[in-house]
């Protein structure tokens, strides 16, 4: 805080021109430099747009005459010449007529103006200038310049809040099945010839077909096999053993007969059939897998309570009941109508087999779905159009594809959200507003949504709005709360702005710090971020001015000059730089 005597002042010193000594008034020059005063923060600066002006003027005891009525106004004058006056403020003595702040002239006293006022350019390079005038007589007193300049680094906030794009569920490689059964005589193990011409298996041999047209990768068969319960224990586990065994068997031959036709077009036009072989994987011993055998009580359980049967709950108590597989059996078969149902419906549906084939199929290529989507976006899925556009980096490319995505999937909120992502990128803003309200509507309440509504509010300076709808974001990532900090920064909360930037090493994460006084910090993350603009070496620079590094400081401001000329100008009116606007390196680094 820097403190002057008032000679700078003067504010009742200077009151003594003209006036007869008996008032004290020339006593009151004589001795100005007996008065202190501070502005804080000297230079001043800007803070949410608006400057804070807190001045702090000191009068010693037996310096105010007691008659003294003095109208002090603080005065802004503007880098371009214009004065903007500060309300005034009236101080009286003792004895003095009119209202006003008393200073007593035996025990002194201390006087304090604080205002706020609006942030301009104009204040960049200012001066705050103390004007008086003695009402007694009216008289005006020489102008006295009592602080330099405002600090205005908040405004070199930079645009780069953080939209979100709603993601693709895209996968390169989708996990395909195909389950078939064989169902066996009771007490067999052999594989009936009608079984694997059943419908069912008529379907998978489709699906093997469709697989090897379509270039699948095959993974693998599991056989569970299974034996109903009825029968002893040792012979139905080793039935089970027998039908996992044969089911192999069966399906290894009927899969190395299969024979797979395709038409194809020869370059005359002339239509010809042509064999396409079937991976000979399939019917590999290392292909197959068994993984449960055994007695089928659980099935057994779930059939029967999913049955008409009239006594099932009387079966399932007796499952309950007894642990044992041949008492189970004796109790069941006790139940003699019962028993004919279970015999007849269900036990003849556990006899099985059950093979599972597992494999993979491709989707289309990243080189494919990058010719499509400008060629045919119509033949694309929304998660092929959405995975698209994240293969090209061109802005206008994404907006096109993310729109030819908007057109054919119009109920789909991902598609207009990231229209508007793009958008943003191309200072499209009306546009960009226009697809998130249209998202909005899809998914209301969509944290992703609220987020790219709020930066779309805070581009057209709506901060208040920004926040409501950040705080309607949470969850939707950490650059939620890097776009609050923006607004921190233009309303001055810079505390707020530092936390909220959180792990990013941006530019405007490193404003923040300084401008929450944390240089050190500041320094850490742009060292961090490895960002090589103009901006981040001007930045550099005022991080070296304030930590007293001169050579630093001219040094970043060298850099920043050279890779961006407008930059000398902005330096020349930057109070960052005010203890060093007359230093020869400082001059020097901005022509």
């Amino acid at each position: 805080m820097k403190k002057q005597s008032l000679q700078s002042l003067s504010i009742l010193g200077l009151a003594a021109l003209g006036i007869a000594g008996c008032n004290g008034f020339s006593k009151m020059l004589k001795n100005a430099n007996q008065i202190t005063y501070s502005v804080t923060p000297n230079p001043l600066q800007d803070n949410g747009d608006s400057v804070a002006i807190n001045i702090s003027a000191h009068y010693p005891a037996k310096y105010f005459p007691k008659k003294a009525a003095l109208a002090v106004t603080p005065t802004l004058k503007l880098s371009d010449g214009s004065n903007v006056d500060l309300p005034t403020t009236n101080l009286v003595g003792d004895k003095a007529k009119g209202e006003g702040i008393k200073v007593s002239y035996d025990n002194g006293g201390s006087v304090s103006f604080n205002k706020k006022v609006p942030f301009t350019n104009g204040m960049k390079m200012d001066e705050l200038d103390i004007k008086a005038n003695l009402t007694n007589n009216k008289k005006d007193f020489p102008v006295v310049k009592i602080a330099d300049g405002t600090i205005a680094t908040a405004l070199l906030i930079q645009n780069d809040d953080k939209l979100i794009a709603a993601k693709d569920k895209f996968q390169k490689t989708i996990p395909e099945s195909d389950t078939t059964h064989i169902y066996y005589l009771i007490s067999q193990s052999g594989v009936r010839p009608a079984q694997m011409t059943s419908d069912e298996m008529k379907k998978f041999k489709a699906f093997v077909e469709t697989g090897t047209m379509q270039g699948y990768t095959w993974d693998g068969t599991v056989v569970d096999a299974w034996a109903s319960p009825d029968g002893e224990t040792a012979m139905n586990e080793h039935l089970a053993d027998d039908r996992a065994k044969s089911a192999i068997k069966a399906m290894k031959e009927m899969l190395k007969s299969m024979k797979i036709e395709d038409k194809v077009t020869d370059p005359n036009g002339k239509t010809m059939k042509v064999k396409i072989l079937i991976d000979s994987k399939l019917w590999g011993d290392d292909f197959y897998k068994v993984d449960k055998t055994g007695l089928d009580w659980d099935g057994f359980r779930d059939k029967v309570n999913a049955s008409n049967i009239k006594d099932k709950d009387l079966i399932i108590r007796v499952l309950t009941m007894y642990t044992d597989h041949d008492q189970r059996m004796k109790e069941i078969k006790n139940m003699t109508k019962t028993y004919t149902e279970l015999a007849d419906d269900i036990l003849p549906k556990l006899r099985r087999a059950i093979i599972i084939l597992n494999a993979e199929k491709k989707s289309r290529s990243d080189a494919q779905l990058t010719a499509l989507s400008a060629s045919h976006p119509d033949s694309l899925s929304v998660e092929e159009l959405l995975y698209a556009a994240t293969l090209t980096t061109d802005m206008n490319q994404k907006l096109s594809i993310y729109k030819s995505a908007e057109k054919q999937y119009p109920t789909d909120w991902r598609c207009a959200n990231n229209a508007g992502y793009a958008e943003m990128a191309l200072n499209k803003l009306s546009d960009a507003d226009a697809d998130f309200q249209q998202a909005d509507k899809l998914s209301p309440n969509n944290p992703v949504i609220q987020n790219n509504m709020g930066v779309v509010a805070r581009w057209k300076g709506d901060r208040k709005g920004a926040m409501a709808y950040y705080a309607k974001a949470t969850g939707a990532g950490t650059e939620v709360a890097y776009n609050m900090a923006l607004v921190d920064i233009q309303t001055g909360n810079y505390a707020d702005a530092s936390n909220n930037t959180g792990s990013y090493n941006t530019f405007n994460a490193a404003l923040a710090k300084v401008l929450n006084n944390d240089a050190s910090g500041a320094k850490s993350v742009l060292d961090a971020s490895n960002d090589q603009s103009a901006m981040a070496f001007y930045l550099r620079a005022i991080i070296c001015a304030r930590t007293g590094d001169k050579t630093g400081m001219v040094t970043n401001l060298k850099t920043a000059t050279n890779k961006d000329a407008s930059l000398r100008a902005t330096a020349q009116t930057d109070c960052e730089f005010l203890k060093y606007k007359d230093d020869g390196d400082f001059k020097a680094a901005i022509q």
